[in-house]
């Protein structure tokens, strides 16, 4: 399994972008395009729980059931960005 988002978890290599960037244009390995641009988090003074749930509902609406969606993002507060 490669890098995962340290914010939402999606594996790197799965980002159509292959990863966020930096202020300097740069490409993020630690972060995905969906959740990091240029430098700052783009969903900045959200709670992790907030967070899950938005994940949760963009997962959803791309088609996955919510009980899988809901397994997807168990993870995420054990990520850097929430640790």
């Amino acid at each position: 399994m490669g890098q995962r988002c340290q914010s939402c978890g999606m594996p790197l290599n799965k980002d159509p972008k292959g990863g966020g960037s930096e202020k300097d244009g740069s490409l993020s390995t630690t972060y995905c395009s969906i959740c990091y641009e240029d430098g700052a988090f783009r969903h900045p003074g959200v709670s992790v729980e907030e967070f899950q749930a938005h994940c949760v509902d963009a997962l959803a609406d791309k088609g996955m059931p919510r009980i899988m969606a809901w397994a997807f993002t168990r993870g995420i507060p054990k990520l850097d960005r929430w640790a």
